[in-house]
């Protein structure tokens, strides 16, 4: 199953890959944490641990790939598929809308499908013309932070997790892409303290909550029960996080703000959770179900 080729043939990086795909292929890993497919996967770990970049694989593909350097590949695919870890946690970096961002076993990898609503700007239009302040709430890894930072260069973004190590990692990102003067992390059970005073009101929330179900949970393949738990499980039916928090988030909005949650594939729970509400769905490269927006005066009032 290893690279060293069996005649002494030379192999190069292109053949390497195919190899190393073939393997993945047959090993029944699971995919989901920054790539869809084992071919892909196989060009992020073969790149990776050849320290090459991983945008240009035609400048490198008919490179020699030494029997040192088979062997560690060979490692590295080795432990992929004997641990069932996702491979962010092995090569410590994943990419959201092709943003760097350090990851580590103490965090989801990130993989946020409100990064895709952010980079579209299909969330500018309803942003208040003087917006100030927005919360990207459970942070994790702090990734949707650092986008939405980047994206609108003139808001400070508070980021809250209950996870104080999640939060260690989010501020390495938060160093790495020198934004430390505007983004704030903030430890936080849900929104318990940010009522305290010098928080908000936010202008706009962001919100990639635990939401996955028992019964969804009780399947997940290993890649993803290997991630922290706490980020992930919503309770029976996803929606334990998101209850309290619709029924309390319009108080630590401004008057024009809007909340832009995902549920993941939980929308029948979530229907069935608030059937008085009537969000507007927002389109994804998964569906156009998974992430949704409401306005504070929607929510004003809620009682699920």
């Amino acid at each position: 199953t290893g690279l060293a080729p069996e005649s002494g043939l030379s192999m190069n990086l292109l053949s390497t890959i195919q190899h190393v795909c073939a393997r993945l292929e047959q090993s029944g890993v699971a995919f989901g944490h920054g790539t869809s497919r084992a071919y892909d996967e196989a060009c992020w770990l073969v790149l990776w641990r050849l320290g090459l970049p991983l945008d240009d694989l035609d400048a490198v593909a008919e490179r020699p790939v030494s029997s040192m350097e088979r062997a560690a590949i060979d490692a590295l695919v080795d432990q992929r598929i004997g641990s069932r870890k996702p491979a962010a946690y092995l090569t410590g970096e994943a990419w959201l809308q092709g943003v760097p961002f350090h990851v580590d076993e103490r965090v989801i990898v990130p993989r946020s499908l409100i990064a895709e609503v952010l980079a579209e700007g299909l969330i500018d239009p309803w942003l208040p013309a003087d917006a100030r302040q927005m919360l990207d709430l459970c942070t994790g890894n702090g990734s949707l932070a650092v986008l939405a930072a980047m994206a609108w260069p003139e808001l400070s973004v508070d980021a809250s997790d209950l996870s104080v190590d999640a939060l260690a990692v989010a501020r390495l990102n938060v160093v790495r892409h020198g934004l430390g003067e505007r983004i704030r992390l903030i430890e936080s059970d849900g929104l318990a303290a940010l009522r305290q005073p010098g928080h908000g009101p936010y202008d706009l929330i962001l919100c990639n909550p635990p939401y996955v179900n028992h019964g969804s949970m009780a399947t997940l393949p290993p890649e993803f029960r290997a991630e922290p738990s706490l980020a992930l499980d919503g309770g029976a039916d996803g929606m334990d996080f998101v209850r309290p928090l619709l029924a309390e988030v319009a108080t630590l909005m401004t008057p024009q703000a809007v909340l832009v949650l995902e549920i993941g594939h939980e929308r029948a729970f979530f229907e069935r959770a608030f059937p008085g509400l009537s969000p507007l769905w927002l389109e994804t490269s998964a569906a156009a179900d998974q992430v949704l927006l409401l306005e504070r005066s929607a929510l004003v009032g809620l009682r699920p």
